[in-house]
């Protein structure tokens, strides 16, 4: 399957990419996770293509939707991104399928437009998120500040640290699709480099500024506690069905939250733990995660 390349209006006047697979049905929207893109979600596609009209989105910052020049990368920002993806496109009702950061982001789009969702699957996100995985992102993110590498191969062995449990062909993919090439021969990364350093030091709970101007790690701090209240509040609107997927090796979300989200919080809330996979489910453990996600939006 090839996709077509869709560039949408995002808010503030940036351009996002979108990735459109198929055309016919309920609108399926996938959104991807930190530092990661559009095509994190290829090998989960064919499973849904031949019934929704599925689309990607690299959220702004990433792939190759716009930077934003102001370094507007709050929650608010995103939401507004996909508030504008979702009224340009005519989308009276969506399915999202949305991984961590995206799936936050979906949550606190849903708290203020509950009738917009026809479903809505929060894959190893929630709106507050264990220490450990914060910290490892950080860990991983000093050690690769502002990176270049002499070959797509060398990128997949930092992606084989930090995606351990991940697939063979989604390492490939990742490395494919979140470099550019320079001028002088080398790879860097298509993610703005300013929001990967901030949220690097903000998730190490560092007071710094990032060099190039534009995001407060403090700052960030700040935001996401006053938006962890937010989506827990989201997720009381929600009126859809809910699907909650958890990596059983998730160091990102924790088995407490994950009951807490289904059973107290979501009117409709289920619970899927895949097994034999960590934070990135989908490419720990791609089967599973289908047959997962499959029995929520299919009805399988």
């Amino acid at each position: 399957m090839e996709p077509t390349i869709l560039r949408v209006p995002g808010a503030d006047g940036i351009q996002l990419n979108v990735l459109e697979w198929s055309r016919e049905g309920v609108p399926l929207l996938l959104l991807h996770g930190f530092a990661n893109e559009a095509h994190i979600w290829d090998e989960f596609v064919p499973h849904v293509a031949p019934h929704y009209r599925v689309l990607a989105l690299d959220l702004r910052g990433h792939g190759d939707s716009d930077w934003h020049p102001d370094a507007a990368y709050e929650y608010d920002d995103y939401v507004a991104d996909l508030e504008a993806l979702i009224d340009h496109l005519g989308l009276e009702r969506v399915v999202l399928v949305a991984h961590s950061l995206g799936g936050r982001i979906s949550m606190l789009y849903g708290g203020r437009h509950p009738e917009k969702l026809a479903g809505l699957v929060i894959v190893d996100s929630a709106p507050e998120l264990d220490a450990r995985g914060t910290t490892r992102i950080s860990t991983d993110i000093s050690a690769h500040r502002d990176p270049s590498f002499a070959s797509r191969t060398d990128y997949e062995q930092m992606l084989v640290h930090n995606y351990p449990a991940a697939k063979p062909g989604a390492i490939r993919r990742m490395a494919q699709h979140e470099l550019k090439q320079r001028d002088d021969g080398r790879f860097v990364f298509k993610m703005d480099v300013r929001f990967r350093g901030a949220v690097g030091a903000a998730a190490g709970g560092q007071d710094a500024q990032d060099a190039k101007g534009g995001l407060d790690a403090e700052a960030i701090l700040t935001h996401h506690a006053r938006s962890r209240d937010a989506m827990w509040e989201a997720l009381r609107k929600l009126e859809c069905p809910t699907l909650v997927v958890r990596g059983a090796a998730s160091d990102f979300l924790n088995a407490e939250i994950a009951d807490r989200m289904v059973d107290d919080e979501l009117a409709k809330g289920q619970l899927a733990v895949v097994a034999q996979a960590g934070h990135s489910v989908m490419t720990d453990n791609p089967e599973a995660f289908a047959e997962a996600v499959g029995r929520f939006v299919l009805g399988e």
